[in-house]
């Protein structure tokens, strides 16, 4: 099966909370690729890219995060799999 690929941009209490870090781990526990990173509005936006199922899994933990979060909305695009990603990583802002 293909893989798929995910943007996701989380609002609420998302950012000094660990969430990038645990987004991190969570990916790679997963097997996805691509990266996480803060943007200046206090939201955090993910690109995941992976086996369909892991990224279905990433998004319903993006919903909830790291337990010192709180995710008021997360919105998602698909996007086309471009297999660039060899990883998955933290962007600095």
């Amino acid at each position: 099966m293909p893989d798929v690929r995910v943007n996701l941009i989380v609002t609420g209490r998302v950012q000094g909370v660990f969430y990038r870090q645990s987004t991190l781990q969570e990916a790679q526990r997963l097997g996805l690729r691509g990266w996480v990173a803060n943007l200046p509005d206090g939201s955090v936006e993910i690109e995941a890219e992976g086996e369909e199922g892991a990224v279905a899994d990433l998004v319903a933990w993006a919903k909830v995060g790291p337990p010192a979060a709180h995710v008021d909305h997360v919105r998602e695009r698909k996007l086309t799999a471009t297999g660039d990603d060899r990883t998955f990583m933290v962007r600095n802002a």
